[in-house]
């Protein structure tokens, strides 16, 4: 349904005239939304997945990222990651893919931007912890438990709980909790190309940069990346691209060939299969026998470095050490909240009315920042207080 014409932006473009000009036929183009669970007036000049972006970004969940861990905690100083920047770099290399292989770059940003807003604190150590304590009350699951905050969590309207977000943001989602479960749904149909991007972007981010905090942090050396074939070829094209690349210089031109190789790589595999789909309907394309992605033999590699961070960063002892102690206080502190609910804040008591006394509190725990949990664990918690 078209907006009505509001004279005061009659010379301004329409949503629908840009993504004309822009899109191949297989994006999927604002028009076609179907729309949203709470029916809103359409916007004059903002198209409906420009507003998902701007409620994602404005969400309290949102800005709870910057204190969440990607991989390391506080403890290894400022210079690593957090679920927030690893959120906006997974959001660059999205919109660039999904830019140059004419897709919806609107919704693509906005996917990227929701893709990790459920993270629990202290990572996916805390994700484990959760979904143990959780286990009989259906478990815990990050992507998830962002659905839970897209619908029910956020206050952002008088009427109604939750974000209100379009059915394709939140399908897009649920792809990455429940695939099985959407792939039967949808009659056999894969993804939507969109979502298919930012699975690609989150792949290739997370190799690229949990190496780069690996090395800068020490818990591996450059000499040890480069056991991998990947970071091996970045390493030679580096130096034979800059005379004396060394040390940090080094690791940061690695980082660089890392992103730029497989992003070409994408770009040049799915940018040839889908000149194969000109004329094809959004929906046409994701019941394709394609996904989105690198070729068999970059995969290969991204699998070799992935199974060295794995090892070698993943299961180093001290963030082992941390993991165990995180899980650890994640676990006592629902078992603390169920022994003695009137804690909770009063606002949450609603909420254990719809949902039960322990899945109220997961949520809860789930919504903390890393330091929030610490200072909440110590008032309550910790031995003493």
């Amino acid at each position: 349904m078209k907006p009505a014409v509001n004279e005061s932006f009659a010379n301004i473009s329409t949503v629908d005239e840009r993504e004309q000009a822009l899109f191949a036929s297989y994006a999927m183009f604002s028009r076609q939304s179907r729309g949203r669970k709470h029916p809103q007036p359409e916007h004059p000049y903002r198209g409906p997945f420009q507003r998902d972006r701007d409620r994602i970004i404005h969400s309290a969940a949102f800005r709870r990222l910057s204190g969440k861990m990607q991989v390391f905690t506080g403890d290894f100083g400022d210079y690593h990651r957090t679920r927030l920047t690893h959120t906006h770099e997974v959001s660059c290399l999205a919109r660039t893919l999904g830019r140059c292989l004419r897709l919806n770059e609107d919704l693509v940003e906005a996917l990227a931007l929701f893709h990790d807003i459920g993270h629990p604190p202290f990572g996916h150590a805390g994700e484990d912890a959760l979904n143990e304590v959780l286990q009989d009350y259906g478990g815990f699951s990050h992507n998830r438990f962002a659905l839970t905050i897209a619908e029910d969590l956020e206050q952002r309207y008088a009427e109604f709980s939750g974000l209100n977000l379009t059915y394709e943001l939140l399908e897009g989602q649920q792809t990455r909790a429940e695939k099985a479960a959407l792939f039967a749904a949808t009659g056999g149909a894969g993804p939507l190309l969109e979502v298919q991007v930012v699975e690609a972007a989150d792949s290739m981010t997370y190799d690229a940069h949990d190496s780069d905090d690996a090395v800068k942090l020490g818990l591996v050396t450059m000499a040890e990346l480069e056991q991998n074939t990947l970071v091996r070829e970045a390493v030679a094209a580096s130096k034979q691209r800059y005379a004396n690349c060394t040390g940090d210089l080094l690791r940061k031109a690695v980082v660089h060939h890392l992103i730029e190789r497989q992003v070409s790589e994408v770009l040049r595999v799915s940018g040839e299969r889908l000149a194969e789909c000109r004329g094809l309907t959004s929906d046409e394309a994701r019941r394709l026998d394609f996904r989105v992605g690198v070729g068999p033999e970059l995969a290969e590699l991204k699998r070799e470095l992935e199974r060295f961070l794995y090892t070698r960063v993943y299961r180093h002892p001290k963030l082992v050490a941390m993991r165990t102690e995180a899980q650890s206080r994640l676990q006592q502190a629902f078992q603390g909240y169920l022994d003695r609910p009137e804690l909770l804040p009063a606002h949450h008591f609603r909420r254990v009315a719809r949902v039960g006394l322990p899945r109220a509190v997961g949520d809860y725990l789930a919504g903390m920042t890393d330091r929030f949990f610490e200072a909440t664990f110590e008032q309550h918690f910790a031995a003493g207080s």
